[in-house]
């Protein structure tokens, strides 16, 4: 390689350098040899420059997207809340609107709970004692009737509900105005005792308290008749009930702190 140079000198000596040429300037010459190498260099050093702002501006879509989903899924969260209230505020107007009603001095409270072992037909409220809560007290929703006071601590209650087949409420069918009594039954619903089989019952009919029990108010709907059995034998009709709560989605009952007036049927004194 060496010798190789020293021939290109030699010759460069013998022929003399031209004014003009590259050869004359040497850092001309030298730039022009290294001109390649630096526009690969220059486009390199572009294209990596232009990645390297893709990938910025790809990061700020990123967040950007990111920034806007969890907007959107806090206006989604406001949005159910919002709804949420609005229901709330409509089940309490109408508890409201059902005490003023009544005119009777009540509690109202939220249904926490039910009875977890099946054994009972039973609702957990969040009051008891503390509340002016006693047992035997009645208990009732903007739906209908939904029971009794039956245990109370000092901050909960147990109810236990009309369907129960421990229960028992004096009623009368609105329509016909044929007296009985509601009890639950043990598989499922409820029956109305002791109609007798002369009565005109259908179905349908709106069942209500008739306020004889000394717990309930009179008028309250229990629920409608659903099903009539004529075909026994005996004296009373065979009336199913369904009741007018709907127990699974209870969530806020009104509770009677005192008893209803006292009614009296026509006739009796």
């Amino acid at each position: 390689m060496s010798g190789v140079l020293l021939l290109l000198s030699a010759h460069m000596l013998s022929v003399g350098v031209r004014d003009g040429t590259i050869a004359s300037k040497p850092e001309s010459f030298a730039t022009e040899m290294v001109r390649p190498l630096l526009m690969i260099d220059t486009r390199l050093a572009e294209g990596a420059s232009g990645i390297y702002h893709d990938y910025l501006d790809l990061v700020g879509i990123s967040r950007e997207n990111r920034r806007l989903k969890e907007k959107l899924a806090r206006m989604k969260g406001d949005e159910t809340r919002l709804a949420e209230l609005e229901l709330e505020n409509r089940r309490l107007a109408e508890l409201l609107e059902l005490k003023d009603v009544l005119n009777l001095n009540v509690v109202a409270a939220d249904v926490i709970g039910s009875d977890a072992t099946g054994l009972a037909r039973t609702i957990i409220i969040g009051r008891g004692e503390a509340g002016g809560l006693k047992t035997g007290m009645a208990v009732i929703s903007n739906e209908g009737v939904v029971g009794k006071m039956v245990a109370v601590s000092s901050n909960a209650g147990k109810v236990l509900r009309i369907d129960d087949h421990n229960a028992a409420v004096d009623a009368f069918d609105q329509r016909s105005r044929a007296r009985g009594i509601i009890a639950g039954v043990v598989d499922n619903g409820m029956v109305m005792k002791y109609v007798e089989r002369t009565e005109d019952v259908q179905v349908g009919d709106p069942v209500v308290t008739s306020g004889l029990d000394g717990i309930f108010p009179r008028g309250l709907l229990i629920g409608r008749v659903s099903r009539i059995k004529r075909g026994r034998p005996g004296l009373f009709l065979n009336v199913e009930v369904a009741p007018a709560v709907n127990f699974g989605r209870l969530e806020q009952v009104l509770v009677l702190i005192e008893p209803p007036p006292k009614f009296i049927e026509a006739g009796k004194s």
